[in-house]
């Protein structure tokens, strides 16, 4: 949402006309609109919608009130709507994580784009005093707006490359970080203090903003590194609150409208939503903006040590079948692995029959489930799973004691009980489903030799009301669909 706008708005705000300021208020009031929307799957694809109305507005608001450059201009957009459209024709539901944590740091890097032009040639920016200097002002707004903007960048290239399993998703602790943390970003504060005050031109002032672009870049690095593969659905949240504010503080120093409301919406949205999903996970809302805040470097359960041998059950898709058909009440959670194998679609039409023969069957979504939020939700949606058979944590966990069948789909980290037991697990203090209260769980995953994105082997395997059904989880679903026939 902010990246075109970023692209396009270059003017300054001073001689806005009335006509512009009131079709950019017209913009935002859709962006709020796009927001409610989106907040439920029911009203999403309205959501969307009024997203790309208010976003139409915007811009093209913009291009007019530019005036020059249209041609130019023209051909980045069409670049960008052909990139775009091409991407998002091509790129699979499992890959949406990374691509969104690809889109941020476009986002970022952006913003940074935008303020090293405007420092460049701030005539062109309408951002100059009477002397011809930057004013101070704009100096704290280019400052904040660079050193976000490269934050961004930096966090986003690294959650790409974690969530894209370029790069391990372990927690990569490096020694002292929080110092190391809380002295680059005062370095940055200091260094954005005295180019404010120094005289353009003046020595140093040069270096000063270079030094804030390359430090801010460090950071972001340095606070997304440490963070495990659990905590990667808060990490794209933080990320896109990021985003949002690093367009905002453009939109200040370029005197549009529509970039503050926009980015100040992303941003504020985005940080509620990141405070949301820490109370869910238990963590501190203080350590995400810290970073950091994955598993400690001495946390047992990691990937990398030896796994017992212990004793478990396997079935077959008539077993489940059998036991799944018989049941009262049955509630599905999914997870990654049903993304994996797109295995949404048999999910669908095996609650559909289940339903058909008299079942009750709900889905149960983790907040965390997947790896960005809402992962899930869009999934289930996708398959025209009916709203009202979603249900979130807090509102389902209470009802697995009551459940006759826990059918578990490529989940692990959200259903593991060491998140309330271990304390030396990287997941511990993370709500999860209590499918051990369940009178039998079936289990869908490929092996026994895999473990969850945060690397940790799950009791529920050798429960003794678990059945472990070993199999890609769309041929498996497919399987029971047919025992079910």
């Amino acid at each position: 949402m902010t990246f075109s706008l970023l692209s396009a708005g270059a003017e300054h705000g001073a001689g806005t006309p009335a006509w512009a300021m009131l079709a950019y208020l017209v913009a935002g009031v859709f962006f709020i609109l796009a927001l409610r929307g989106l907040s439920s799957p029911a009203t999403s694809r309205s959501g969307n919608r009024n997203g790309m109305i208010g976003m139409a507005i915007a811009v093209v608001t913009t291009l007019i009130m530019h005036g020059t450059n249209l041609i130019e201009i023209g051909i980045a957009i069409a670049i960008g709507a052909i990139l775009g459209v091409t991407i998002a024709r091509r790129i699979a539901m499992t890959a949406m994580p990374e691509l969104v944590a690809g889109f941020h740091s476009l986002v970022g890097l952006a913003a940074v784009v935008v303020g090293l032009a405007a420092w460049l040639n701030p005539a062109a920016f309408g951002i100059t005093d009477a002397l011809g200097q930057i004013n101070a002002v704009s100096r704290v707004e280019l400052g904040l707006g660079i050193a976000i903007g490269a934050i961004t960048f930096s966090g986003s290239v690294i959650a790409f490359l974690k969530l894209s399993g370029r790069m391990s998703g372990s927690p990569i602790m490096l020694p002292g970080r929080h110092i190391i943390n809380l002295g680059t970003l005062g370095a940055i504060l200091a260094l954005i203090g005295l180019y404010t005050v120094s005289p353009q031109g003046g020595a140093g002032e040069g270096w000063m903003v270079i030094a804030v672009t390359i430090l801010a870049f460090a950071i972001g690095f340095l606070l997304i590194i440490p963070i495990g593969g659990a905590d990667m659905p808060v990490v794209v949240s933080m990320l896109n609150s990021y985003s949002g504010w690093a367009a905002a503080a453009m939109g200040f120093t370029l005197g549009n409208s529509a970039m503050i409301i926009t980015g100040a919406l992303v941003g504020s949205s985005g940080a509620i939503l990141s405070y949301i999903m820490c109370r869910a996970m238990n963590r501190s809302f203080i350590s995400v903006i810290a970073g950091g805040f994955g598993a400690d470097a001495g946390a047992g359960g990691g990937a990398g040590g030896a796994r017992e041998q212990r004793p478990y059950k396997q079935g077959s898709a008539e077993d489940a079948a059998y036991m799944l058909e018989q049941a009262e009440k049955v509630i599905i959670i999914p997870g990654y692995g049903m993304a994996v194998a797109q295995a949404q679609h048999a999910l669908r039409e095996m609650g559909d029959k289940l339903k058909e023969k008299g079942v009750e069957v709900k889905y149960a979504i983790h907040p965390v489930a997947g790896r960005m939020p809402g992962h899930m939700n869009v999934l289930l949606a996708e398959a025209s799973v009916p709203y009202d058979e979603v249900f979130e944590l807090e509102d389902i966990n209470s009802e697995f004691a009551q459940c006759d069948v826990a059918f578990i789909i490529g989940a692990n980290d959200v259903v593991n009980p060491a998140a309330k037991t271990d304390k030396s697990s990287p997941i511990y203090g993370m709500p999860v489903f209590d499918v051990d209260k369940a009178k039998q769980v079936f289990f869908i995953k490929r092996s026994m030799g895999g473990v969850g994105y945060a690397g940790v082997d799950n009791d529920v395997f050798y429960m003794n009301q678990t059945v472990m059904l070993l199999a890609d989880a769309k041929k498996m679903v497919e399987e029971i669909v047919k025992s079910l026939d």
